[in-house]
């Protein structure tokens, strides 16, 4: 299992934690944000296709800041994916 930190951009989120295994999602954990809507994200998630999840949530806005957590987390999964 590799394990991967994201550290997120314009969102209240500082810091994502995340496990990929072949090609699954696994241990999603954000480090601030909104507390409930990181929680459900992150159970969620887990065991799901993490390219599908990029598909996902990729683009996904909260409100005017461009960004959201979510759409953070498919970034960083992107990254790690492309690796």
């Amino acid at each position: 299992m590799q394990q991967y930190e994201y550290i997120p951009k314009g969102v209240c989120a500082r810091k994502i934690n995340f496990d990929i295994e072949d090609g699954k999602l696994y241990n999603v954990k954000f480090q601030g944000g909104c507390a409930g809507n990181t929680a459900a994200i992150s159970k969620l998630l887990e065991g799901a296709d993490a390219a599908h999840t990029v598909d996902i949530l990729k683009g996904n806005l909260c409100g005017i800041k461009g960004t959201s957590c979510a759409d953070q987390l498919a970034l960083g999964i992107e990254k790690a994916l492309n690796q």
